[in-house]
């Protein structure tokens, strides 16, 4: 039969292939010439990337390691919230690393091994005793049991500084990854991986179809080619992406042998989310999951793990715990069909539960303002790709239990404000700053009432007015001139006008709007007179006393006026610490510190942060100005402290207060502490509470709950105590019994010497009372007995 010929004359158009042909083979040619180029682009960009460094590590973060011996100030109950912090868990036998119990007057626990910046230190399992608040016994279980001089714990990891995207993981060799993983891993995700190219074909041919009919887009992916995606590619689901799959997926396997591209699979695969952060591989994958490393995972676990491969956002054992139940199970038959587990095997391991820790999502930390300070000091030494990239090991100052109680007693006390004055819910904020004394290691540092939030840092970043926190610096600096000013020196108390270029007449109020004449310069201080503080500002000079600010670590100057004699002018949490510090310190400046040492990956040390100090004011001075600061919390502004720390601690301290009632503060210090709170509104409107009505009640509460120890400052050779009248500031004899010890730098002291006034059998010994802060009659003199009533007045205060 034959077939018409075709009517090519009807088309618009004719096609001849010779006279085409030449152009035919460039364009065949150029087009073989792009691939080339293209798959030579892929080849490069696929050994740039394994031949060197594969994956961008993120800096760790440690808190500080615990420090426990004999002696050590420490309960069982806070030794097991140490334990549990860093994710020790109970059990009755605790031979495995990580694992504690309790005893009669104890606990048995058996520590990890750790990488200090000085050294390895290896697991040890130990027994701990404890009696009347403290450890009594610290020993090495053994064949015979070792007393141990001092045991430093595992830091608490505290976050991370994660590279973009902020994926995180625990690097593994491969032979470091359990047999029976990678054999669940074949037998659910790629059975031929060991006999393929890096794809497969049928599974390639069954995909297309489907897409090219239509239906769901599938993947059809080997391992081989999950790791190009996942390492090179984006999660574009369309044909062109699926070419450069397959194209990449075959060099890696022409490049490279099957246990590296496993290895780097195991290592890349994404496992979950944390939050902000990523979980990629099964090395972190296991300590997120089941806390405990991945060689010691049981079968169960690790079909668990393999099983969520295939979709962590849908297998999430804490959201969907059936569904992944199910799943593992499923990895389970497959390893059975693959005979690389028995029957009996797989029905033991299916009858057990998922045993996934619960636990809140920390996301890149738990403590994001610590970390954010942290990462600030770092970027002064370090590039910000290799605090990304190079691994590094941060150790820091963090204490997470003091930490805890600051996060406390801040989200607790805004809470119960805002109840008992009808606020809204989450009208106030505030921030908590807590530093050693001695070290200047910020110890906790809370940014806001929601912790946990990543957002602004108001202990770094807020800067408000600091209000009478400001005063101290004036009472220094006039007691380091003991011939002018003492402890008792009468201050003018009385109505001021300032005039002063460049700003309009200043009237300075007293907070109760008197005026109280004569007070004594520690009675100013106490009560925190703001009129008698200007006079004396003022008189002392106010550039004297502002040039003074960077000696106390304070970099910023404030204003040249003598409003700033009174605190306004602004600075955040952390630098009003950095000023109490040197206070606290005995008038050394010790630059506050988050960071102590950096390490390499591998354990090598980088750089130490020493501690420095410089001293910046004698330490007579100081010492009297602690001892007007204690003054405030025994009689003064902060005496309400009483209601939550016992008057043994000795605690000095200020409260201070901004205009309209805007800002609150309160800062002071122990034999131990130094804490700094403020509490506000983020929208700068008034709240209606003073320093002692809101700051100072987290202050308080949040001292209570850390056990600080008494404030003792050794007595400076340059100071002598001598008996004085509380209201005059004259001598008394030595035998008086009214009278109160007073320091005094060597030469300062009053010469002359009065009357004894009248003391009634109760009154108590001169070293057995606190200093009294009492306004100066304006008349008195001496030799001058008291007004009848004016001697009952005094009887009362001291009884």
């Amino acid at each position: 039969m034959k077939f018409p010929p075709l009517p090519w004359n009807r088309f618009p158009f004719s096609f001849n292939i010779r006279s085409h042909a030449k152009a035919i083979r460039i364009t065949v040619l150029l087009l073989l010439l792009a691939l080339s180029g293209y798959v030579f682009y892929l080849d490069v960009t696929i050994r740039e990337a394994f031949e060197g460094r594969k994956f961008a590590l993120p800096a760790r973060v440690f808190g500080r390691a615990l420090e426990v011996y004999p002696g050590l100030k420490l309960t069982p109950v806070q030794f097991v919230d140490e334990l549990k912090a860093i994710g020790y868990r109970e059990h009755p036998e605790p031979n495995e690393t990580g694992t504690y119990k309790h005893t009669l007057n104890g606990l048995e626990f058996t520590t990890r091994d750790f990488v200090f910046g000085d050294g390895p230190q290896t697991a040890q399992h130990l027994r701990i005793e404890f009696a009347d608040g403290k450890v009594t016994l610290l020993q090495e279980r053994g064949t015979a049991d070792t007393d141990l001089a001092l045991l430093r714990m595992e830091p608490p990891l505290i976050g991370g500084i994660y590279p973009g995207h902020n994926e995180d993981r625990a690097l593994l060799r491969l032979d470091q990854v359990p047999k029976p993983l990678i054999d669940a891993l074949i037998s659910i995700e790629d059975r031929k991986y060991y006999s393929h190219w890096g794809i497969d074909p049928r599974g390639i041919a069954r995909a297309l179809y489907k897409t090219l009919t239509g239906q769901r887009i599938e993947g059809g992916s080997t391992l081989t080619q999950q790791l190009v995606k996942n390492f090179f590619l984006t999660s574009e689901r369309t044909l062109t992406r699926k070419g450069t799959e397959v194209l990449m997926a075959l060099l890696l396997e022409m490049r490279y042998s099957k246990d590296e591209i496993l290895e780097t699979y195991l290592n890349e695969i994404f496992l979950g989310q944390d939050a902000t952060r990523a979980i990629h591989g099964f090395g972190l994958a296991s300590h997120f999951y089941f806390d405990r490393p991945l060689e010691r995972l049981e079968l169960q676990e690790i079909a668990t793990l393999v099983g969520m491969v295939k979709g962590p956002g849908v297998y999430d054992p804490r959201k969907k715990p059936e569904l992944v139940l199910q799943r593992r199970n499923l990895v389970l038959q497959e390893m059975v069909k693959l005979n690389v587990i028995t029957q009996a095997q797989f029905v033991e391991a299916r009858q057990k539960p998922l045993g996934v820790i619960h636990r809140a999502p920390a996301g890149t930390s738990p403590y994001p303002a610590f970390l954010q300070l942290v990462h600030r000091q770092l970027q002064r030494d370090y590039r910000e790709e290799d605090l990304r990239s190079e691994g590094l090991r941060i150790f820091t100052t963090l204490d997470p239990r003091v930490q805890r109680r600051a996060e406390e007693a801040l989200s607790q006390r805004l809470a119960l404000i805002e109840k008992t004055r009808k606020m809204a819910a989450n009208t106030l904020e505030g921030s908590v700053v807590v530093s050693s004394t001695q070290q200047g290691e910020i110890l906790a540092l809370v940014g806001g009432r929601e912790a946990r939030y990543a957002g602004f840092n108001r202990a770094v970043d807020a800067q408000r007015p600091i209000g009478s926190l400001a005063k101290p610096i004036v009472f220094l600096t006039a007691l380091e001139k003991p011939d002018l000013y003492t402890l008792v020196t009468p201050l003018d108390d009385s109505p001021l006008v300032w005039r002063q270029a460049g700003t309009g007449d200043w009237k300075p109020q007293n907070y109760d709007h008197k005026f109280h004449d004569q007070v004594q310069l520690r009675t100013a201080l106490a009560h925190s007179y703001n009129v008698s503080t200007a006079r004396l500002g003022i008189e002392i000079g106010v550039d004297a006393i502002l040039d003074k600010l960077p000696l106390y670590g304070i970099e910023r100057r404030p204003p040249p006026f003598a409003s700033s004699l009174l605190g306004a002018f602004e600075l955040s949490p952390v630098e009003v610490a950095q000023l109490y510090q040197t206070f606290a310190d005995g008038g050394f400046r010790t630059p506050l510190r988050a960071i102590r040492e950096i390490v390499t990956a591998d354990g090598v040390p980088l750089q130490r942060y020493p501690l420095n100090v410089d001293p910046v004011s004698a330490a007579g001075p100081v010492y009297l100005l602690t001892t007007a600061l204690q003054g405030v919390v025994r009689e003064g502004t902060a005496q309400s402290l009483a209601n939550w720390l016992p008057a043994e601690l000795n605690v000095a301290g200020k409260t201070g207060t901004t205009d309209d009632l805007r800002d609150r503060w309160c800062a002071g210090y122990t034999g131990d502490r130094v804490a700094v709170v403020w509490v506000g509104r983020d929208d700068n409107k008034p709240s209606g509470l003073t320093g002692a009505s809101g700051a100072m009640t987290v202050w308080g509460e949040m001292m209570k709950n850390i056990d600080p120890e008494p404030l003792q400052p050794d007595v400076p050779e340059d100071i002598e105590l001598f008996n004085v009248d509380p209201v005059s500031g004259l001598r008394y004899n030595e035998d008086c019994r009214t009278g109160v010890l007073m320091p005094f730098i060597k030469g300062s002291e009053p010469t002359e010497i009065s009357a004894c006034a009248f003391a009634s059998a109760e009154t108590p010994a001169a070293d057995d009372k606190p200093l009294a802060g009492t306004d100066v009659p304006t008349a008195a003199k001496p030799e001058v007995k008291q007004e009848p009533e004016k001697k009952n007045w005094l009887q009362r205060m001291f009884n």
